[in-house]
C-alpha cells in the first residue's frame, strides 16, 4: 500500500470513479476505495468491461472501468472507511484488518440506498428491496419462472422489472404510488433528454407484457412461513396478487453516515456542496447521490468536476458547470414526481415490525417523541444495521432527524477498532 495520498475516493461507483480517474490522471496520487468486489457500483453492478458495451450504460462504464485502470490509481476492493481518528485520516477495515489512510483531499462518493417502509408482512421471507433483488439475480440467484410484484416509488422499480423480465422472470405488475399526472408530467420533461427517454422506453418495451399502475401501493404481504400473495390498493379498491417473490422500495435515500461523521452539513436531506462540489469541511467534497439523487449522469459530471478541483484545475471543473445544472434540475423534477404520498404513513398496523434488528414495533414508537427517545426506550436503531433502514423508515412517518455520525460508521470487528491500526504515513 502507498504511504499516503493526495486525493482519497469513498466509494468506487460512477462518481467515485470519475472523480479517481481524472485526478490521478492529472499525476495525483490516489486511491479510491470501495466495499464491493470489483468498481462499478449499484448501477453497474455486474457488468464485465469486455462485454459491458451491449448492456445499458455499458459503454460508460467500460470506457471509465479503462481510464481507471490505465491511471495508475490504486484500488481497494472490500475495505469500507468506518472511522476518522483524525483531521486528514480514514481508518478502513476490511475482515477484521485495520489501516488508517492519510490524504490532502477526500471525495466521498458514498451512493444511496433503498428507503423501506412498514406494512404489515413486509418481514416475510420472499420479501425484498427491489434494488436488493436486483443485486441477488446479477449475482446469481435463479429467477426464472418466479411470479414477482414490484410495488413502491422511483424508476428503480421499471428497470428492476425489465431486468427480472430478461432473466425469465414472470413479473406479474409494477405498482407506482406516485399519481399518473405526476409520472405524465415527469415524462414529458425527458423530452429535452432523449437519452433519459431512450431509456426508459427501453424498459418499458421490455415489460410491455406488465400492468404498470400508478397510484397504487402495496397493503400487506401474506404467507406461511414466506410471502405468498400481495394485497395491492390504488385508494379505492384492493386486490390480490399470488406470488413468489415481492419486490419494494420507495426510491432512495443518500449513504450520510460518513459526510456526518466529517461534519459536513447536510440541508434538505442531502450534503450541502458548492460550485466545485466542496462541503462546509475544508478539502472534502462530495458526489453522486449524496448531493441529491439524479443518476448516471449527474454522478459522473460531479465526480469529474470534484476529481479537476482536487488537483487545482478549478478552471476546467467549472466549464462542466452547465452540464451538472440540467442534470441537477432532472434529479429535482425526479424528487417531485416521486414524492411519498401520505397513505403510506399508515400502512404500518400496531404489531408489525419497524426496526427489524431489535424487533421494535411500530406501536412502540408510538411512545416515542424523537430518535433519540426510541434509541433510549426501544433500541430502535441500536442493531446491526445501525438505523440504515428504520432510520429512513422513523424520519417518513414520524419526522425524526438523524443525529450526527458517530463511529464506527459500519459495523467493524472489534479486532480492528481495539488493535492499533497499521498506519500509512503521510509523505
Amino acid at each position: 500500500m502507498s504511504s499516503g495520498f493526495d486525493v482519497l475516493v469513498v466509494g468506487a461507483g460512477p462518481g467515485g470513479m470519475a472523480a479517481a480517474t481524472v485526478s490521478a490522471e492529472a499525476g495525483a496520487r490516489v486511491c479510491v476505495l470501495d466495499d464491493n468486489a470489483a468498481p462499478g457500483g449499484q448501477i453497474w453492478r455486474g457488468l464485465h468491461p469486455a462485454p459491458s458495451s451491449k448492456a445499458p450504460h455499458g459503454a460508460e462504464f467500460a470506457g471509465w472501468t479503462g481510464r481507471l485502470r490505465a491511471s495508475g490509481c490504486e484500488v481497494l476492493q472490500g475495505w469500507q472507511a468506518v472511522d476518522s481518528p483524525s483531521v486528514g485520516m480514514l481508518r478502513v477495515e476490511r475482515g477484521g484488518e485495520a489501516r488508517d489512510l492519510h490524504f490532502d483531499k477526500l471525495i466521498l462518493a458514498a451512493g444511496a440506498r433503498e428507503r423501506f417502509l412498514p406494512f404489515p408482512g413486509w418481514t416475510l421471507p420472499g420479501v425484498f428491496g427491489a434494488g436488493g433483488l436486483q443485486a441477488l439475480v446479477k449475482g446469481g440467484l435463479e429467477a426464472r419462472g418466479k411470479r414477482v410484484v414490484l410495488a413502491g416509488s422511483g424508476p428503480l422499480l421499471l428497470a428492476v422489472a425489465a431486468n427480472l423480465t430478461v432473466t425469465g422472470a414472470c413479473v406479474l405488475e409494477v405498482c407506482e404510488q406516485a399519481p399518473l399526472g405526476r409520472i405524465a408530467a415527469f415524462g414529458l420533461t425527458l423530452m429535452s433528454q432523449p437519452g433519459k427517454l431512450a431509456e426508459g422506453a427501453g424498459y418499458r418495451w421490455k415489460t410491455r407484457g406488465t400492468p404498470y399502475r400508478t397510484g397504487s401501493w402495496v397493503v400487506r404481504a401474506e404467507g406461511r412461513g414466506r410471502v405468498e400473495s400481495v394485497t395491492l390498493t390504488d385508494g379505492r379498491r384492493q386486490w390480490s396478487e399470488a406470488c413468489d417473490w415481492l419486490a419494494c422500495g420507495f426510491h432512495l435515500v443518500p449513504n450520510l453516515e460518513l459526510p456526518r461523521l466529517l461534519g459536513c452539513r447536510v440541508a434538505g436531506g442531502y450534503v450541502a456542496v458548492d460550485g466545485l462540489q466542496q462541503s462546509s469541511v475544508a478539502g472534502v467534497a462530495c458526489v453522486g447521490e449524496l448531493t441529491g439523487i439524479g443518476g448516471l449522469d449527474k454522478a459522473l459530471i460531479e465526480g469529474r468536476i470534484a476529481g479537476l478541483a482536487a488537483v487545482g484545475r478549478e478552471a476546467e471543473a467549472g466549464r462542466l458547470e452547465p452540464k451538472l445544472r440540467r442534470q441537477r434540475r432532472f434529479a429535482e423534477r425526479m424528487e417531485r414526481a416521486f414524492a411519498l404520498r401520505a397513505e403510506l404513513r399508515t400502512l404500518a398496523a400496531a404489531e408489525t415490525i419497524v426496526c427489524r434488528c431489535e424487533d421494535v414495533s411500530y406501536a412502540a414508537l408510538l411512545e416515542c417523541s424523537s430518535a433519540r427517545q426510541a434509541r433510549l426506550h426501544t433500541r430502535c436503531g441500536m442493531g446491526a444495521c445501525q438505523g440504515r433502514v428504520c432510520g429512513a423508515a422513523t424520519e417518513f412517518l414520524f419526522g425524526w432527524e438523524a443525529g450526527a455520525g458517530r463511529p464506527p460508521v459500519f459495523p467493524a470487528a472489534v479486532s480492528a477498532l481495539a488493535a492499533e491500526a497499521e498506519v500509512a504515513q503521510p509523505r
